[in-house]
């Protein structure tokens, strides 16, 4: 239902864009996450966006460097990266909140479903 692309090969202070595309279901009253794990490193919180698109939150680690963002009409998720660093490197998994229209974001892996497959992010340095 959540299909993660745009991963890739980028050097260290490139950009790049993911994106989360959904099929079979609206996703329009739900907040959008990401998250990242990284090899051998747990899955942790990248940003999220809420169901209305006017709010956002991020990981202390990617803050002021990554934007999220979503067009409901297309019933997409965005992620933009900027100031890639090799420590951004890792799998990037796109995730819709397990609620609809709540209130406040969630960072927590297990408020989240269903999740996309993961595109990859390499950052050389």
């Amino acid at each position: 239902q959540l299909q993660a692309s745009g991963g890739g090969l980028v050097q260290a202070g490139g950009s790049l864009r993911l994106s989360c595309a959904a099929s079979g279901r609206t996703f329009s009253t739900n907040a959008m996450g990401w998250f990242r794990q990284a090899p051998g490193k747990d899955r942790e919180f990248v940003a999220a966006i809420s169901w209305s698109g006017g709010s956002t939150a991020y990981g202390d680690s990617v803050k002021a460097r990554f934007t999220i963002s979503r067009d409901k009409a297309k019933n997409t998720v965005s992620l933009e990266m900027n100031s890639l660093k090799a420590e951004d490197t890792a799998v990037y998994y796109c995730a819709a909140d397990r609620a609809r229209l709540r209130m406040g974001l969630q960072s927590k892996l297990k408020e989240y479903n269903p999740w996309g497959q993961g595109t990859l992010v390499t950052v050389s340095s």
